[in-house]
Order: structure tokens, then sequence, then C-alpha cells
């Protein structure tokens, strides 16, 4: 068999025409290819089915309540305002906060959901622009003796050139719809991520607050403890001496195992929570018990504002409007799906039957290949489609509304719990004190015999149930602020764990 290269025979082997050879397009259909080029740029896009967005009146009272506002807090500070820094003063506290922030597993899930959404969204982008691809190809075929010859022929084609360059005319804003839908559901993520880091910093602040609570607590129940233990030891001497009765030292005994039952309750309790909130911040941490805590732990008074001012400092408000707006995208893509599709197409580059030639004179080649579709039956899968998004349309516009509702009862909620908290710890105080000094009493007038023992172990036991209530309700004033913080949306959230860019 003879070998027979590009050379062979004299004259160059041929090219396949293209498209544009057969039609004698050439300059011409360059020429249509530049301007439909031109004008998909100018017009892909520029139409949009998708419905606008309407503001409509907001599903709950222009105002709060009246009898759950305080005065003072009217004249407090807008909590948007407020980073959690600004907010909170315990030191221990803020360093607590700022941990969970790096470590919590929830808050790390929610960041890389918006790394997801923004892929997405630049995926989806991407179809706007034309695709160009570049190729290289070489062939060699034998061709067997007698097909074109009486001798076997080995042929060789070399090409080199753009591929594959395709592009959409977005005339009916389909791809643009497509795009705008996963921008919104990447803000829609980005706007989540900042209510999660909202709620992480609450629970933080209230499972600090309920730590503090039982250390003060147990504190408590340790010096009543101690105290009983005491007037045990010395009703036991009194007892072997006969100068009280038996009845006495039983009930100084049942006043012991209260106080001791209630303190190992608590230490249960207390280990619970520390075990809970290990858990939110996310690493090991030391929490060792503190002193007793007061109201310096969160400063500032915060105004309550408009319940329309929600609209734009709540992230799980923020997020509800971009997913209504991405529904309403997706049935902008949905109608444009009834309308033509225009695609231009096209490859340009060089070939030759030579390799040294496949850059020289002759050796162009290129194709353009513009082509429209337009549905004529398809088993009602379009309108299906589109009345599968208006549905989800109407279940974005619902879930808006009702998240709008929910986070004007979290405010009402807190003003409420924030104002009565206030009224009960400025009673109790005043119970605290009067307790004690009738626990006094009681103790004086059975120490001068004027007095049975009962009214010294019903005084000391409601003075320990007292005690008990008021740091139990001044933690509750505490938290009830922290949810008031989280609920009007929280402050600047800037500076915790983010994606590497924020803008897709």
């Amino acid at each position: 068999m003879r070998r027979i290269y590009p050379e062979f025979p004299r004259r160059p082997i041929s090219v396949p025409p293209s498209i544009s050879a057969v039609y004698g397009l050439r300059r011409r259909a360059w020429i249509s290819f530049v301007f439909g080029v031109a004008m998909g740029w100018m017009l892909g896009g520029c139409t949009s089915l998708a419905p606008r967005h309407q503001t409509v009146a907001l599903p709950v009272a222009a105002h709060y309540p009246a009898d759950v506002i305080s005065t003072p807090a009217e004249h407090g500070t807008d909590a948007a305002a407020i980073g959690w820094r600004d907010y909170f003063s315990d030191p221990r506290l803020r360093a607590l906060i700022a941990q969970a922030l790096d470590n919590n597993r929830d808050l790390r899930s929610a960041v890389l959901h918006v790394a997801e959404a923004r892929a997405a969204y630049r995926i989806q982008r991407s179809a706007e622009w034309p695709t160009v691809g570049v190729d290289a190809i070489g062939i060699r075929t034998l061709v067997p003796a007698g097909t074109l010859t009486g001798e076997s022929l080995l042929l060789s084609e070399y090409e080199v050139g753009i591929s594959e360059l395709s592009w959409e005319l977005d005339f009916w804003g389909r791809v643009r719809s497509l795009k705008d839908s996963a921008l919104e559901s990447f803000l829609a993520t980005d706007a989540a991520r900042r209510g999660a880091a909202v709620s992480l910093v609450a629970q933080v602040a209230n499972s600090y607050l309920s730590l503090r609570e039982l250390d003060e607590r147990l504190m408590l129940a340790r010096k009543t403890v101690a105290s009983r233990e005491e007037s045990l030891r010395i009703f036991t001497r009194r007892y072997q001496v006969g100068s009280t009765s038996k009845l006495d030292l039983t009930q100084v005994e049942t006043l012991l195992t209260q106080a001791q039952g209630l303190s190992a309750q608590l230490e249960q309790e207390r280990a619970a929570q520390a075990h809970a909130l290990t858990l939110l911040i996310g690493a090991p941490v030391d929490l060792a018990p503190q002193s007793e805590f007061d109201d310096q732990s969160v400063l500032r008074e915060l105004a309550a504002g408009a319940p329309s001012d929600l609209l734009r400092s709540r992230p799980d408000i923020v997020a509800a409007e971009h997913q209504l707006e991405a529904a309403h995208a997706n049935i902008g893509a949905a109608r444009a799906a009834f309308f033509p599709r225009v695609t231009l197409t096209g490859a340009f580059g060089s070939a030759s039957a030579d390799l040294d030639g496949l850059f020289g004179a002759g050796s162009r080649s290129w194709t353009f290949l513009p082509s429209i579709s337009l549905p004529i039956f398809d088993a009602g899968r379009n309108r299906a489609n589109l009345n599968l998004a208006k549905v989800r349309s109407d279940l974005a516009v619902a879930n808006y509304d009702k998240t709008i509702q929910g986070a004007f009862r979290d405010v009402s909620d807190a003003l409420s719990a924030r104002r009565w908290l206030s009224e009960q710890v400025r009673i109790q105080s005043i119970a605290l004190a009067a307790q004690t000094e009738r626990a006094r009493l009681a103790k004086l007038r059975y120490d001068n015999g004027a007095a049975a023992f009962l009214e010294v172990l019903d005084a000391q036991r409601d003075l320990l149930s007292v005690e008990q209530q008021s740091v139990q309700t001044r933690r509750a004033l505490l938290s009830s602020r922290v949810s008031l913080y989280a609920a009007l949306g929280g402050g600047s959230m800037e500076f915790i764990s983010a994606p590497a860019s924020h803008t897709p």
C-alpha cells in the first residue's frame, strides 16, 4: 500500500463547503451576523413579561398597641442603628457572642447556603452572554484502493478556530427573568443568613442570662442551706438539753431538706444550661459561676418605631420580599416560553488539508446558523408551567404577609413583656423587702417566746420563694429587652462570618 500525504494528489484536497458557501453568503452573511449580534445586544432582555411588584397596605395595624408602649421607650434608640457590641455591655457576654458568630455550625451552614446561591446566580447570569469555544482538529483518513483512485489514499484535514458560538436573543426576557429569579433567591438567602446571625445573638444572650440567673439562684440556695444547717445544729443541741421540742427540730430539718433539694435541682438546671450555651457557641468555653447579675447587661432603651419600619430592618421580611420577587421573575420566564426563541449559532476558523497551510491564504472557514423555534404543541406543558409559577407567586405573597404579621406579633409581645415585667420587678422588690422583714420579726418573736416555730418556718419558706422569683423576673425582664432587639431586626451584622464577596 502506498502512503499518500496531503501533497498527493497534486491538487489540494478540498474541504467540504460550509453552509455559508453553499448559499453564497460570505460578506453578506458576516454583515447579517454582526447586525444580528448588535440587534440582540440592544433588544435582548429589553422586554420583560414578569409582573411588577406593587406596594399594598400592610396586613397589620399602623401602630403597635398603645397599652404595651411605655413612654421612655418611645424616646429610645432605633435598634437598626445599634450593633450588638454596643447594645450588650457585659464583656463576657460580648466575648461569647463573638465566639458563637465564628464557630456556630448552623450559622456556618447559612453562610455556605449563601455561597451556593451566589454560584447558582452566576451560572444563570452566564446565559445572557454568547458561548464561545476554541477547537483544533486533525483528521487523517485511509481511503481503500478503488474508492477514489486505483490506489489507497491517506487523506489529511486540519481545522482550528472559534466554534460553537451560540447566543439566544432574549427578545421576551426569558433569560433575564431566570437571571433575576436567581439573583432574588441569592438575596433572600443572604437575608436569611443575617436573620440567622440575629437569632444566634439573641439565643446566646438569653442563654447567658439564664445561666447567670441560675448562678444567682444557686448562690441564694446555698446561703439558705448553710444558714439552715447552722439552725439545725443549734436546735439539735437545744433538743439534746431539753430546751426545745422534737416538733421544732423536725421542722428545722424540713426547712434544710427543702433548701438542699432546691440546690440540687438548680445544679442540674445550670449544667443543662451550660451545655446548651456551649452548643450555641460551637467551641469549649469557660462558664464558671459569676456574681449576681443586674440590668447593666443590656443598657439602651429601644424605640419601637412603626410596623412599616420592620420592612427594611427585619431580615426574615427582607428574605420573604426577595422570594416574592423571584416568584414574579419565574412568571416572566414561564410567559416568555410561549413566544419564539431566536438563537444565533456560528463558527469561524481556518481549515486546510496541509498542516503548513492551515493559516495560509484561502484557508478561512466559517458558518452562520440563525435559528428560530416556536412551540406549537407541547401537551399543555407551557401552560402548566405558567400556572405553577402563578401559584408559587401567590404562595410567596401569603408567606410575605404572614411574615409581616409574625414580626408585628414578636415586637408587640416583646414590648408587652418589657412593660409588665418592669412593673413586676418593681412590685417584687417591695415584696422581697417586706418578706425579709417578716422573716426577721418571726425569728425575733420565736426567740422571745411570743410565737411558735411554725411561724418562723412559714416566713423563711416564703422568703426563699420570693428571692427565687425575684431573680427569675429580673432575668425575664432582661430577656424581653433581648427579644425586642431581635424582633426589631437587630443592629449591624456586617462583621459576622460571611461569604468572600457579598456582591454576586
